[in-house]
């Protein structure tokens, strides 16, 4: 896996109900714009208000929309729901398992390690780690991820801590064959410049295109102009993860006419202030 994958948001109705069309219209709004893979149930997918269930059904019904790769989120903050989350992934068909280190409790670094470990053990399809220090309060130490990289099981890591300086010594001590993905939008190219395989960004529901244009114009050689882009979307990337959040996020989506659908309770709608500064944010893509 490589490139730009947005972690999908997921279109639930006005009751908090999952519209299904809408995903199905999304997977192939996002496809249509360049995306190289698709994440279900990710931060940004809203996945911790949802339950294993229905997490199990927004990826049966991103894998039988997509015609690109599929990586699952199915972590949870107990081992026994990420196995099973992780086995019901496999089953429909996920290519992959984006797996967010367990939270709410703390835990050290042997316990972390320990619990990919079995994980991986238990999983059919590829593991991928995950460090979200801003939502879990855990991060995932660069040198327990570079032990993890030895399993034969664990294919590669999200890292949306943002911090270059720990994603270059990860990248260093994982190898070459770890796949990695940086998980901050703000610093995409950065990290591209640093090693990244690609991005799975938040920023990538809304303005899929110029994500994929990061990545791309990287590839080519183009490292400066990746950059370039890169820092005329820090204000929308802002804007739609760490400012307004989820709400915001399906705000500016459906500025751009994505199926976006609404935000699940306890979220709220942003409000006509926000609303109208997404907007103009959107309208300079």
């Amino acid at each position: 896996m490589e490139g730009i994958g947005p972690p999908l948001a997921t279109p639930f109705d006005e009751d908090g109900d999952l519209d299904e069309e809408a995903l199905r219209a999304l997977v192939a709004w996002v496809e249509a714009r360049g995306v190289d893979f698709l994440v279900p149930c990710g931060s940004n997918s809203e996945a911790e208000l949802m339950s294993v269930e229905e997490r199990a059904r927004v990826v049966e019904l991103v894998v039988e929309e997509a015609s690109v790769p599929v990586l699952a989120g199915t972590g949870h903050p107990g081992l026994r729901e990420t196995k099973r989350q992780t086995r019901l992934a496999a089953d429909a068909g996920a290519d992959g398992a984006l797996v967010v280190t367990p939270f709410y409790f703390p835990h050290d670094e042997a316990a972390l390690e320990a619990h990919y470990r079995e994980v991986a053990d238990d999983a059919e399809i590829p593991v991928y780690l995950y460090s979200v220090p801003a939502y879990t309060g855990v991060t995932l130490p660069s040198d327990a991820a570079g032990r993890l990289a030895g399993h034969p099981n664990v294919a590669g890591m999200k890292d949306s801590s943002g911090n270059l300086e720990a994603f270059g010594r990860t990248r260093r001590l994982a190898g070459d064959e770890f796949e990695f993905f940086v998980g901050a939008g703000s610093v995409a190219a950065h990290a591209l410049d640093a090693g990244a395989d690609g991005g799975i960004l938040g920023l990538a529901n809304v303005a899929p295109e110029a994500c994929a244009e990061i990545y791309e114009r990287h590839r080519e050689g183009d490292a400066e102009g990746a950059r370039e882009l890169n820092a005329g979307l820090v204000e929308l990337n802002r804007a739609v993860t760490s400012v307004h959040g989820v709400p915001g996020l399906k705000a500016a989506m459906r500025a751009r006419g994505a199926p976006a659908g609404y935000a699940r309770a306890p979220h709220q709608p942003v409000d006509d202030e926000a609303r109208e500064e997404l907007e103009a944010l959107v309208a300079e893509l």
